[in-house]
């Protein structure tokens, strides 16, 4: 008896250690979003920019959210949304890592007049506020989903490369850096080899949790006219027309449930990396 119960204890499924309610949750979340951006074409129940009925008729099950001033399904446009916000989100995270953290490892392991330069540069970005920065960057370029990517990539790198500045600094006063340089290694062999793969850590958790600021900054600067460009079916332009239309609450509703998703998820999806990545920060 003791061995057959044994052995059915040693059948059942272990939960991993690391698979956590908030990063198990939150990838999910992202995980199904992604699946939706690339398969919506082929299971949409209307296209998002014809017309699929009547002007501002409520949800019904042919509508299920509804339809908005033109007459458009409101369902087919918010899951259409995805395909404008993830790529953005993608290009303005991937931009400012790779940015700042060049600039951030070079200024932190090199230091001198060229780390004062570096960082000068990015206390003079981060000093304005980062809507206002990308509100003034995108109307200067005019408006467009593009530009705005571009005003999201000066905005947020700074951050990158002060998060990765203050890791290097921290990672190359180290024996084992120490000793590399005492060996007679080049200082970008240092840099590359001994400093950097111990830096990624919170640079990897910060993207994660930024992936979905990006997501509602962009949506902010398409509410305000200067994002997407209509017939667009973005989140912003679609909650900023539900705005105007306040009492047709349909409009707004699945754009914003959307956004709200996914702050949410990016936010446990990167607590959750946190914990994994650094179990002392639990």
């Amino acid at each position: 008896m003791s061995l057959l119960a044994n052995q059915s204890a040693s059948s059942r499924f272990v939960w991993p250690e690391w698979a956590t309610l908030p990063l198990v949750g939150g990838g999910l979340v992202i995980f199904a979003w992604v699946i939706v951006g690339l398969t919506v074409t082929s299971w949409a129940p209307f296209d998002p920019v014809k017309l699929a009925g009547m002007r501002f008729q409520a949800p019904s099950m042919e509508h299920w959210l509804g339809t908005d001033s033109l007459g458009r399904d409101v369902l087919s446009r918010t899951l259409y949304g995805v395909r404008h916000s993830f790529p953005i989100a993608v290009f303005v995270i991937g931009c400012a890592v790779v940015i700042g953290c060049t600039l951030g490892a070079i200024a932190g392991y090199v230091g001198g007049w060229l780390d004062g330069v570096i960082m000068r540069f990015v206390d003079i970005t981060l000093s304005f506020p980062p809507i206002l920065l990308a509100m003034a960057v995108t109307a200067s370029l005019g408006p467009g989903l593009g530009n705005a990517a571009i005003a999201m990539v000066i905005v947020w790198w700074p951050i990158y490369a002060r998060l990765m500045r203050a890791q290097v600094l921290s990672v190359r006063q180290r024996e084992h850096v120490e000793a590399a340089v005492a060996s007679g290694a080049t200082r970008s062999r240092v840099l590359i080899k001994h400093i950097l793969p111990l830096c990624w850590s919170p640079i990897i958790v910060n993207a994660t949790m930024d992936f979905g600021q990006v997501v509602l900054l962009a949506a902010s600067l398409s509410f305000i006219g200067l994002g997407a460009v209509p017939p667009t079916p973005e989140w912003g332009q679609m909650i900023s027309e539900g705005a105007v239309q306040f009492y047709r609450w349909w409009i707004a509703l699945g754009p914003g449930v959307a956004i709200l998703s996914i702050v949410l998820a990016s936010n446990f999806l990167g607590d959750g990396l946190r914990d994994y990545l650094d179990p002392r920060a639990a």
